[in-house]
C-alpha cells in the first residue's frame, strides 16, 4: 500500500469522472485549489456519454415553470458555444404542429388551463407554444442564435419526411455537443492546471478524521491501493451519489437520488437535410430526431424508472418499441426494426423532489454540504449537461464557505482545449489542415477537427504521409491518434475510443475494434514493463 504523505493533503477529493466531477476540477484547479479526482471507470463512462447530445434551455421544462433553470441554461448555449465550437454547434431544430397535441398531464401549466380553459382538454394550442417559444427566445439574452420563425411543411425539404397531416411547424435554436469529449477536455484542462486525475480508481472507503478527509482507491487491474487526504470530500458521483452517502462516506442525510433512465435509437439515416425534429407525442411526451455521424439520425428518448445504478441501463424492447411508435406518428415512411444500427441507454441521477412521475422530476440540480463531525462533504444531485459550468461555480461557492475563498470565477469565455477559435470558423480549419497534410480527404479533416480543434495538427504530429500515421484501424482512425488518445485524454480500451472519445464504433467491424483493443493493451503492458 503506498500512503500519501501528509505534506500532500488535497483541498477537494472529487469522486466521480463524469461532467460534473470534471467541471469542479476544472474550476477548482483553475483558482489554485489542490484537486484529486478519482473515477472508478473510464471518464464519462456512465450518463455523461449517455445523453441526447444536446445542450439546450429546455424547452418543455417552461411547462414545469422553471424559469430559473430554463434561462440559467439559455445563457449557458453561447458561453459554451464559444467555449467549444469544434465539439458543439447550432442546429436548428423543426416543431410540426397538430391541433391535437397534448400537454403531460401533472405540468403545472396542463392543470392551470384545465382549469381555466377546461373545454381545451389537455391540448397544446398554437398560441400557447408560440408564446413558450418567444420566452425561449428571450429569456436567455440570445446573441448568436437565430430566433423562432414559423415554417409551411407543404412542399418543404422540412415537411418531406413528414406525414402530409402535417402542414405549419415552428423553427427555432438549440445547440448539439459531444457530450462525452466535452468530459474528456474538462479532465485535460483541470490536469494542465494541476488536478491529478486518476481513471479506472474506485473510492473504497471515506471517513472524517478531524478536519480532514481520509479515502482510500484501489486501482483496477493491479488492485493498488493507496490512501488520500483532503480537507473537503465532493461526491459527484451521477447514479451512484447516494450510495456513496450511504455505504462510502456513511452519513445521515435526508437527501435522496432519483433514477430515471433515457434511452435512445440510431437508425440508418431518414432524411436528407441537416435540421432536427421535436415531436409531442399524444401522451404528452416529446422526442427529438436529430442528424448524427452524418449517415444515422438519433431518436430519444424515454423517461424510466430505474431501480439500482449497479444495473446496467440498456435500451429495453418496450422502450424501442414506444420509440418507434413515437416515431412513426410523424415520420411518411415508417421505421422498422430493421432500420436500428445502434442503441444506448443511461441513467439520470434527479433530485428526488418527491414529482409524481419520471417525467416531471426536476432537471435542476441541488448541492447540499454536510459538516457534521468534522470535514465537510459536498453531495451533488442532479444537473444537465448545458448548466455544468454553472453547477460548477456554485460548488465553488460551497467550498468557499468551508475552506476559505480562492479566486474568482474565470470558466466563462476561456476556451476548452483545442477551442480558441471562432464559432464559425469550422471551415477556416479544416481547410487549413488539408493545406498542411495533403494525404487528407474532407471527411478526414473533418472529423478530426470536429474532434480536436485547433490540436487536430498536434494529433498528426509531423506525418508527411498517410503511412506516417502508422496502423490503420480503419473508418480514418490511425495509431498517431489512438496514441494521442492514450497519452493525453486517458483512454486504455478500444470501448473509450470507438464509444466515447469518437462514435466510430458505428462504423467499425467486430474485428476492427478486437484488433484495436489488442494493440491498446499491448501498449498498455509495454509502458507499466517500461516503468517498473
Amino acid at each position: 500500500m503506498n500512503q500519501t504523505p501528509d505534506s500532500q493533503t488535497a483541498d477537494l477529493f472529487i469522486i466521480g469522472g463524469g461532467i460534473n466531477g470534471c467541471g469542479i476540477a476544472r474550476d477548482a484547479a483553475g483558482r489554485g485549489l489542490s484537486v484529486v479526482l478519482a473515477e472508478m471507470n473510464d471518464l464519462a463512462s456512465a450518463t455523461s456519454s449517455a445523453s441526447t447530445k444536446m445542450f439546450h434551455g429546455g424547452l418543455r421544462y417552461l411547462e414545469y415553470f422553471e424559469f430559473r433553470l430554463v434561462r440559467e441554461a439559455l445563457i449557458e448555449r453561447e458561453v459554451l458555444l464559444r467555449a467549444m465550437p469544434h465539439i458543439s454547434w447550432p442546429m436548428r431544430f423543426v416543431l410540426p404542429y397538430h391541433k391535437d397535441m397534448r400537454f403531460e398531464a401533472e405540468t403545472p401549466t396542463s392543470k392551470l388551463l384545465s382549469f381555466v380553459m377546461p373545454w381545451m382538454k389537455g391540448r397544446r394550442p398554437a398560441w400557447l407554444i408560440r408564446l413558450g417559444l418567444f420566452m425561449y427566445d428571450n429569456l436567455g439574452g440570445r446573441k448568436i442564435l437565430p430566433g423562432t420563425t414559423t415554417l409551411s411543411l407543404n412542399g418543404t425539404r422540412e415537411g418531406a419526411p413528414l406525414n402530409p397531416k402535417f402542414l405549419k411547424a415552428y423553427e427555432y435554436s438549440d445547440c448539439w455537443v459531444e457530450d462525452s469529449r466535452l468530459v474528456v477536455l474538462n479532465a485535460r484542462d483541470a490536469a494542465a492546471r494541476g488536478a491529478r486525475i486518476m481513471t479506472r480508481t474506485e473510492v473504497i472507503a471515506a471517513e472524517r478524521e478531524g478536519d480532514l478527509w481520509r479515502i482510500e482507491t484501489r486501482r483496477h487491474g493491479s488492485g493498488e491501493t493507496q490512501i488520500h487526504r483532503a480537507r473537503m470530500l465532493i461526491n459527484a458521483g451521477g447514479p451512484w451519489v447516494g450510495e456513496i452517502i450511504r455505504n462510502t462516506v456513511r452519513i445521515n442525510s435526508p437527501e435522496g437520488v432519483r433514477l430515471v433512465r433515457g434511452s435512445h435509437i440510431v437508425t440508418r439515416r431518414l432524411y436528407d437535410h441537416d435540421k432536427c425534429y421535436f415531436f409531442q407525442g399524444t401522451d404528452g411526451r416529446i422526442i427529438f430526431a436529430i442528424p448524427y455521424e452524418g449517415d444515422f439520425t438519433l431518436i430519444g428518448t424515454t423517461d424510466a424508472e430505474h431501480g439500482d445504478p449497479d444495473t446496467r441501463p440498456v435500451c429495453t424492447p418496450e422502450e424501442r418499441r414506444y420509440l418507434i411508435d413515437f416515431a412513426n406518428q410523424y415520420f411518411a415512411r415508417s421505421i422498422t426494426d430493421a432500420d436500428i444500427v445502434w442503441t444506448y441507454s443511461g441513467v439520470r441521477p434527479l433530485y428526488d423532489d418527491g414529482a409524481s412521475s419520471a417525467t416531471a422530476a426536476t432537471r435542476d440540480y441541488t448541492l447540499k454540504v454536510n459538516a457534521e463531525g468534522g470535514a465537510p462533504v459536498l453531495n451533488v444531485f442532479g444537473g444537465k449537461i448545458t448548466t455544468y459550468r454553472r453547477l460548477a461555480e456554485s460548488a465553488l461557492e460551497k467550498v468557499a464557505a468551508h475552506l476559505g475563498p480562492h479566486g474568482q470565477p474565470w470558466t466563462a469565455g476561456v476556451p476548452l482545449p483545442g477551442g480558441d477559435f471562432p464559432v464559425d470558423g469550422v471551415a477556416d480549419l479544416v481547410a487549413g489542415l488539408k493545406a498542411r497534410f495533403g494525404f487528407l480527404d474532407d471527411v478526414h479533416a473533418r472529423r478530426l477537427v470536429r474532434a480536436y480543434g485547433t490540436e487536430a495538427a498536434l494529433v498528426l504530429g509531423d506525418a508527411a504521409t498517410a503511412a506516417d500515421l502508422g496502423q490503420d484501424f480503419g473508418a480514418s482512425l490511425t495509431e498517431a491518434e489512438v496514441i494521442w488518445l492514450m497519452d493525453s485524454e486517458f483512454a486504455r480500451t478500444a470501448e473509450d475510443v470507438v464509444w466515447r472519445r469518437s462514435k466510430l464504433g458505428l462504423r467499425l467491424t467486430p474485428a476492427q475494434v478486437e484488433t484495436l483493443d489488442e494493440w491498446m493493451a499491448a501498449r498498455c503492458r509495454s509502458a507499466s514493463t517500461a516503468a517498473e
